[in-house]
């Protein structure tokens, strides 16, 4: 990369030409202890308030030691700025015009100086971000309310915050991209698996993605390979869970724009846990494990099993539902395959209409889904009413657990498919490939089914039912190793 130049004016130059046109583009030339420099910044990311107050008020104060007669060179002025004064600047100097234009698109202010080869940053950062707020989607009872912002240092500093410990490591480097995105990678050195951190820290910088604008964007490189519907990685917005997903051993990754957190490895399991789990007695947070696995279930299989059962297997059904069944079938041109699959993809169409539009707007749509699409297709004898029961309740239970929404609507399509094509058959076969989805899933060598205390046997305090958390926490957990005592 080009070197910067002893010559001010050569450096301004270049930089003008890459940057004149920019109207955030910040360069004033200035005289400091009878040397002529410039200061350079983006307008709106440095802080031009906290810049006069760290260095012109404070240089106006001090005069450097010098003979009659005699000015301070460029070097020399750099010399006394970064080592013999009080200025808050920045230890590493500017050597390059990378490193130069790093510096400023994080927001700090470069001095350059007449005659000196070398820069140097002062943090006076100014940027505009969003508050820590609650995130919108993870919604507890108990704990933090803090939820990560878009600015990736904020996000390390609610981090550093939660885990005050000198284990906690935070690499932060820029992504092979045009944009020069940062992400950051963080573990505690003293949990995480070293050859694994090397692993991922090596796919990330091979990663070449033509954006950057969420963690979830490295997928591809941290997982290469076939399609897969279960993606063994889980994502939070909350520094809370990031922090105990950390001290389990596991990898973050955050990204500079996104409150996303990727954390890696994730196992299935993992899906039916929240944080109110360890803050609600045990017996409680038992059931609502239980629930949030047949949840699940249900929303996989219950269009699948009913389509099986009123087509192919009607004797299993009892007689007065089944009247019931056939009187409203009998009413509806198309066959009782065809209307399931079609309400599932309506509910999919209002749900991402839901979804995308304008909050403003969002009655409007309930108001139309439920009083018009819903009331006016049974009234006309379009669907019959068994069917769109069976698919709302499939469309609320997918909601229990919001992180496994995309493979859990593809699956239901999946089986309803199957179990409408080839009946019994065809819903056995889709069970077993379900389960070898998820069995053939793993990340980081750790398999998505793997029980809790990896590689070993399931973790019988922890699993589906909880016990007390004061038992919980007389053993160490790691993601990596086998409980002690096991």
């Amino acid at each position: 990369m080009r070197q910067l130049s002893q010559s001010l004016a050569a450096n301004l130059a270049v930089l003008d030409k890459m940057f004149g046109t920019s109207a955030d583009y910040y360069a004033k030339e200035i005289t400091i202890y009878h040397c002529r420099g410039s200061i350079l910044l983006f307008d709106g990311m440095a802080s031009l308030d906290s810049l006069w107050e760290l260095l012109l008020d404070a240089a106006s104060r001090q005069a450097p030691p010098q003979q009659a007669g005699q000015r301070c060179t460029g070097p020399q002025v750099f010399e006394l700025i970064l080592h013999g004064s009080a200025f808050p600047a920045e230890s590493e100097p500017v050597t390059d015009l990378a490193d130069l234009i790093k510096r400023m698109t994080a927001g700090m202010a470069v001095l350059l100086l007449d005659g000196c080869a070398k820069g140097i940053a002062f943090s006076v950062q100014g940027l505009k971000f969003r508050s820590v707020d609650e995130p919108s989607g993870e919604g507890n009872l108990r704990g933090s309310r803090e939820g990560f912002a878009d600015l990736l240092r904020v996000n390390l500093s609610l981090l550093r915050r939660l885990i005050r410990t000198e284990h906690l490591v935070q690499e932060v480097a820029q992504a092979d991209t045009e944009m020069q995105t940062e992400y950051a990678i963080c573990y505690c050195k003293n949990r995480a698996d070293s050859a694994m951190v090397i692993r991922v820290r090596k796919a990330l910088a091979a990663a070449k993605p033509e954006l950057l604008l969420d963690s979830s964007y490295f997928v591809p490189w941290l997982l290469p390979g076939k399609a897969r519907l279960f993606t063994p990685v889980s994502y939070t917005e909350r520094p809370a869970v990031a922090a105990a997903k950390i001290c389990e051993g596991k990898i973050v990754v955050l990204v500079n724009g996104s409150p996303s957190a990727m954390v890696l490895p994730a196992l299935f399991c993992e899906n039916f846990e929240c944080l109110d789990d360890y803050a609600s007695t045990a017996v409680f947070s038992s059931f609502l494990r239980i629930l949030k696995y047949v949840s699940f279930y249900l929303t996989v299989f219950l269009p699948g099993v009913f389509v099986c059962l009123a087509v192919y297997l009607p004797e299993l059904i009892p007689p007065q539902l089944l009247y019931k069944i056939e009187a409203a079938e009998k009413a509806t041109p198309l066959p009782l395959f065809a209307e399931m699959l079609l309400v599932i993809l309506i509910l999919e169409v209002i749900r991402e209409a839901g979804l995308r539009m304008p909050q403003s707007l969002g009655h409007s749509v309930s108001l139309v889904s439920a009083l018009i699409i819903g009331d006016a297709a049974i009234a006309t004898g379009l669907m019959s009413t068994p069917v769109i029961f069976v698919a709302s309740i499939t469309a609320i239970a997918v909601f229990v657990t919001p992180s496994l929404y995309e493979p859990a609507t593809l699956l239901r399509l999946g089986v309803v498919l199957a179990a409408g094509l080839a009946g019994p058959v065809g819903l056995a076969g889709a069970f077993f490939a379900v389960l070898l989805s998820l069995s053939g899933t793993a990340c980081l060598q750790v398999p998505y089914l793997a029980a809790h205390p990896f590689p070993q046997r399931p973790m019988a305090e922890d699993g589906i039912i909880r016990r007390n958390y004061r038992r919980l926490s007389a053993h160490d957990f790691n993601i990596w190793q086998k409980r002690e005592g096991k």
